[in-house]
This record gives structure tokens, C-alpha cells and sequence, in this order.
């Protein structure tokens, strides 16, 4: 009886911890779909989070590298009058960035939707 009351409060807290960054990341950014993404791209910043190796590998054309790992430490670099798109490798990473950026008074943050594994556009690749 003790453990199923306390798997239900580490549930309901597991629950709770998931709303909020859901809700946080909602009021922070605006999450788009590939093809909204792809027409904001040509007057926006687009921020790559993930770590160096994975950027080398591949990442979406026109994209800069800001690792998650360094982001609060580095994001001063992004302007404040452009647009921030962000993605990673889902959107976990793009949701913490994109609470930061709101606070910092950034006003115009977008996520990609499925993050860079659901990219389908052009990428660069370390082969060219």
C-alpha cells in the first residue's frame, strides 16, 4: 500500500515537471512545422544547439553552432532584432534555450518541430 502511494506522488511529480516545461516552452516560443521553418529561415538566426561533433556531421544549411552545453555562457551573440530559430536533435534542448532567450528579453523565438531528426531540407555535410 506505502509503494503504489508513493509510485503515485513520484508520478504525479513526474507529470508535473513535464507540464511545466511544456507550458514554459509554449509561452517562450513558437513551435513550427518544417515548411514554416524553411520561410523564416532566409531573415532569421538559426541556431544549431547540438554539440560540435553532431554540427560537423550535418546541420542545416546556414545554420550556427551555439552548443547547448555552452548556451548560457554564449547566447549575448544572438541578436535581439532578428527572429532565433532554434532546433536540436528533438526539441528538449530548444525549449531550455528558448526559456533563457525569453527571459533575456528576446521577444521572437521559433522551434523546429521534431528538430533536426525530422529534417528533410538541405543540409551541410563535412563531405561537402
Amino acid at each position: 500500500m506505502t509503494l503504489n502511494i508513493i509510485a503515485i506522488i513520484i508520478l504525479l511529480a513526474w507529470g508535473g515537471y513535464i507540464l511545466y516545461w511544456y507550458l514554459a516552452g509554449r509561452n517562450a516560443a513558437k513551435y513550427v512545422k518544417q515548411e514554416e521553418y524553411v520561410g523564416l529561415m532566409h531573415t532569421s538566426q538559426i541556431i544549431d544547439l547540438r554539440e560540435k561533433d553532431e554540427y560537423r556531421r550535418s546541420h542545416i544549411m546556414g545554420a550556427r553552432n551555439i552548443p547547448f552545453s555552452i548556451f548560457k555562457q554564449s547566447y549575448n551573440g544572438i541578436r535581439k532584432d532578428k527572429s532565433v530559430l532554434l532546433y536540436d536533435t528533438t526539441t528538449s534542448m530548444s525549449t531550455r534555450a528558448a526559456i533563457t532567450l525569453k527571459k533575456a528579453g528576446y521577444q521572437d523565438i521559433v522551434i523546429l518541430k521534431g528538430g533536426f531528426t525530422g529534417w528533410t531540407g538541405k543540409k551541410a555535410n563535412k563531405n561537402g
